[in-house]
């Protein structure tokens, strides 16, 4: 399986570049994002993702890992195929894909052409308590709890603030919606030290609101 081509960009065109390592052509379906960072004679570096079929053998390349788990965990949902997952990765970045999901943000996510409100919803419905551990750096898999001290590497000041909130005994989701909440009420520029006040009072305000 090839998990990773370091080469020169020999041509990029719809959805795809072909990077010639040592003298073979390799054709590669790439998110719109991931295109926009590779220049056509430039030496490059693409993780990918091998797809085997009976009939084929497709290779699905992104400029970081961040993206090609993003990539891995859309296609578990049913009905979000391969061009639909990298549709959406082209025109949401990691950060909005987190902020839509733990906001429940339907509008979002039907940005992308091909998906309608049943297939958002769907998507909301299916990541909403997988997202929190993708985007606190721990992969689809899940949170682990050695690797609490690292989270938070992949996802800027929003995932900093919620793997401070998990450090205090806080679930990763339950974090992640919090400070996104906090986010929202916020300055585009935010700092962590502010997304972790505001998730706090988020998630004291939910506090109260359980109790009465």
């Amino acid at each position: 399986m090839i998990a990773k081509l370091k080469g020169l960009i020999d041509s990029t065109g719809d959805g795809r570049a072909v990077i010639d390592v040592g003298g073979v052509g390799y054709l590669v379906f790439c998110s719109a994002r991931t295109l926009g960072r590779l220049g056509v004679g430039e030496a490059a570096e693409v993780l990918i993702e091998t797809h085997v079929r009976e009939d084929h053998i497709h290779l699905y390349g992104f400029f970081d890992a961040l993206e090609r788990d993003w990539f891995k965990l859309l296609t578990t949902v049913q009905g979000v195929g391969v061009k639909v997952a990298l549709a959406m990765l082209g025109v949401l970045s990691p950060d909005q894909l987190v902020q839509a999901i733990a906001a429940a943000d339907k509008g979002m996510i039907t940005q992308t052409p091909g998906v309608g409100p049943k297939l958002a919803t769907r998507i909301l419905s299916e990541l909403k308590d997988k997202v929190g551990s993708i985007a606190l750096g721990a992969g689809p898999g899940g949170v682990a709890p050695e690797d609490i001290g690292t989270m938070g590497a992949n996802g800027g000041a929003l995932a900093d603030a919620a793997s401070a909130l998990v450090n205090l005994g806080y679930q990763p989701a339950q974090a992640l919606s919090a400070v996104s909440r906090a986010k929202g009420k916020l300055d585009e520029g935010a700092q962590v030290e502010a997304l972790i006040r505001g998730g706090l009072n988020e998630l004291a305000s939910v506090d109260v609101k359980g109790g009465l």
